[in-house]
């Protein structure tokens, strides 16, 4: 099996294009043409874990962190980064970052194992995600709507949350007279036509666009197929940072704190005042998540779970709620459990380890 197969689906989960701008999740050493031996998931790709690798027999590590995040202007091995980037090439180790990407599908993303870990239901981004969504106007003979259609959705368009095959249909009249050299589906060139057709509406990711369109000419009657392609400002209803839900049953915030502690086995939690108050709405963001303390604000969520949260900005909660640092690394260990179990689901007679490299660089005393 080629690298390229286990990189395109896990970007089927956790689409590039879903990545924030400052990220470099992808491909960052290796070949997709290169045959894999097996699949190392990790959160971060330090020489110890690429060292891991080659001993287990791997050439694909599949990471959280970007190990180049920013450019590198030398390789010579005067840092940790370069040491790793050098192992790889050296040893022919594919390393793929997931990151913010993964972050930003709810679902099946780094918030989304933070959330069922600790109970609650009825999520939501904390931020939606906007532009990234599209919708695609096209116009088809009556006779062929079905098929037209049916390529459409089988592209990937029409998702609305928890429905797919999404879309709307008007009757019509189209005319068309074709020029010198035009072949028509139907009607002559050089004569006037109307056609009854149907306006096919339905929506789709951005960065599907090229297939959904590429899928609709493909099943198209006509020579010339007429369509518009429009950037909606609706935001994607399962894409954004963080995330928001509530607990089954409120908790008072002592205890809601010893299940943190129990949940993500973090010695130390930084917090703010307790409030005094039960704690029903949760939010919450893997990572360093302070740009979402407002937001947090917003929903009115009791408590917001999080990391790498600097002194002033604890101001922020101003009683209002609680805001809870729990670690950088603690926030999202759970993510090399959640790329092992994608990926041994869907590749079952596939080498798929767990690091067992711990990389938190992180002490505490």
């Amino acid at each position: 099996m080629q690298i390229a197969t286990i990189l395109s689906y896990l970007e089927s989960i956790a689409p590039l294009a879903y990545q924030e701008n400052y990220d470099n999740a992808g491909l960052l050493t290796g070949s997709g043409d290169w045959e894999c031996s097996g699949v190392l998931t990790t959160l971060d790709t330090t020489e110890a874990v690429v060292q891991e690798a080659i001993s287990r027999g791997v050439n694909l590590i599949v990471a959280h962190h970007p190990i180049i995040f920013s450019g590198l202007k030398k390789i010579n091995g005067s840092n940790y980064i370069e040491r790793a980037v050098i192992a790889a090439i050296k040893h022919d180790i594919a390393i793929y970052a997931i990151h913010t990407n993964l972050d930003n599908v709810m679902a099946e993303g780094v918030n989304g194992r933070m959330a069922a870990l600790l109970g609650l239901v009825n999520s939501r981004p904390l931020l939606p995600k906007g532009n990234n969504l599209r919708k695609l106007f096209c116009f088809v003979p009556a006779a062929h709507l079905e098929p037209v259609r049916n390529a459409i959705f089988a592209a990937g368009a029409g998702q609305i949350g928890g429905y797919s095959e999404c879309s709307f249909t008007a009757e019509g009249t189209g005319t068309f007279k074709g020029g010198e050299g035009s072949q028509p589906f139907v009607g002559r060139p050089g004569i006037r036509h109307e056609e009854r057709e149907v306006r096919v509406e339905t929506v789709l990711p951005a960065h599907l666009s090229r297939r959904v369109v590429e899928a609709m000419v493909a099943a198209h009657p006509y020579e010339e197929v007429a369509y518009d392609l429009v950037n909606m400002a609706n935001a994607h209803p399962g894409v954004g940072s963080g995330l928001i839900g509530e607990l089954r049953e409120p908790m008072e915030e002592i205890l809601f704190l010893e299940r943190i502690r129990e949940v993500f086995g973090t010695p130390v939690i930084r917090h703010t005042r307790l409030t005094g108050r039960p704690v029903k709405k949760c939010a919450l963001c893997g990572g360093a998540g302070s740009f979402l303390i407002s937001n947090a604000l917003a929903e009115r969520a009791d408590f917001y779970i999080t990391s790498d949260v600097k002194y002033h900005e604890f101001f922020d909660a101003n009683d209002r709620l609680v805001i809870a640092d729990i670690g950088h690394f603690e926030s999202e260990q759970f993510t090399i459990d959640l790329l092992f179990e994608v990926l041994r689901e869907k590749f079952l007679n596939f080498a798929v380890l767990k690091s067992d490299t711990k990389t938190n660089p992180v002490n505490y005393y």
